[in-house]
């Protein structure tokens, strides 16, 4: 796992189509913003999980 720090407003990207943002940090939790494709799927871990769980 690659663990990087980031503040509010910096970004960083995986490949060269796929921006993620920090948006807020507020206490305990982070506001991230994904900018990519349409055909990439983009899930919260608790909703992949039910989708794997399913097939």
């Amino acid at each position: 796992m690659l663990v990087l720090s980031r503040k509010a407003e910096e970004a960083m990207y995986i490949g060269d189509d796929i921006k993620i943002t920090v948006l807020d940090i507020r206490g305990g939790q982070v506001r991230i913003g994904i900018s990519a494709p349409k055909e990439v799927k983009i899930h919260r871990e608790e909703v992949y999980q039910r989708i794997v769980e399913e097939e």
